[in-house]
C-alpha cells in the first residue's frame, strides 16, 4: 500500500499513512490494552483506519478466544469491541473509507449480510464513533462540537449509551492533575454526559441505521 494518496494532500494536510509493520510494533507497546475487548482507543487523525483496523482485529481475536464457543456472547462482545474504538478525520473520503474498512472486518468475522441486525447496528455505531471533523478545533465538519458515545454492554443483549463532548473529555488531565484547583474532585463531579439513553438491544440499534 502506498503511504501517500497524492503530493497535494501531503502538502495541504500532512497526510502520510503509517505502514502496517509500524502500526503492529506500536500496538505491541500497549499489547495488553490493544487485546482487551473493552479498552477504549481514540485515533485523532485516523485516515482510512490503519491503526483502528489493527486494533479491531486484535480485539476480535480476544473475543474469539474468550467467547468463541457461544454465538450469542461472541456476537455481542464483538459489537462491544467495535463500540470501544473511536476516530476523528478531517477528510471526508478518508472517514468514509475508514468506516467501510472497519465494517468489513466486523462483518467478515461474524459472517454477516448487510440485512443482518448486527451489520446494521455496527453501521450505526461506526457513524457515531468515527467522526468527520477536526481534532484541533474539536468540531465536526459542520462546526458543532464533537460528541462521542460511550458504549457499555450491560448483559442479556443490551447496551448502554452515554454521550460526552470531546472538548470536555480532553480537560480530564488538566482537572485531575496533582496540585490543580480541581484535583480533589472525582471525575464524576466534573464530567457529566450530555445525554443518557435507555438500554438498547441490537435490533433497536439496527433500527437507527436508516
Amino acid at each position: 500500500m502506498s503511504l501517500i494518496k497524492s503530493r497535494k494532500r501531503v502538502a495541504d494536510h500532512g497526510e502520510v499513512f503509517t505502514p502496517a509493520w509500524m502500526v503492529d510494533a506500536m500496538l505491541d507497546l500497549v499489547k495488553g490494552e490493544s487485546e482487551r475487548i473493552d479498552s477504549r482507543f481514540l485515533e485523532p487523525a485516523c485516515g482510512s483506519g490503519n491503526f483502528l483496523v489493527h486494533i479491531l482485529r486484535r480485539k476480535l481475536a480476544a473475543v474469539e478466544l474468550k467467547f468463541g464457543q457461544s454465538d450469542f456472547e461472541k456476537r455481542h462482545y464483538a459489537l462491544l469491541a467495535l463500540m470501544c474504538i473511536y476516530g476523528i478525520e478531517l477528510l471526508a473520503d478518508n472517514i468514509k473509507e475508514c468506516r467501510e474498512n472497519m465494517l468489513e472486518i466486523f462483518a467478515d468475522y461474524l459472517n454477516l449480510q448487510e440485512s443482518d441486525d448486527f451489520y446494521r447496528a455496527a453501521y450505526f455505531v461506526l457513524s457515531q464513533n468515527l467522526i468527520h471533523g477536526d481534532a484541533l478545533t474539536m468540531c465536526v465538519s459542520t462546526g458543532e462540537p464533537i460528541s462521542f458515545a460511550e458504549w457499555g454492554y450491560i448483559g442479556k443483549g443490551k447496551f448502554q449509551r452515554r454521550d460526552f463532548r470531546f472538548d470536555v473529555l480532553t480537560g480530564s488531565s488538566a482537572f485531575s492533575a496533582e496540585g490543580s484547583l480541581f484535583a480533589h474532585l472525582g471525575k464524576h463531579e466534573i464530567f457529566m454526559p450530555t445525554k443518557i439513553y435507555p438500554p438498547m438491544t441490537v435490533s433497536e440499534l439496527a433500527a437507527l441505521e436508516g
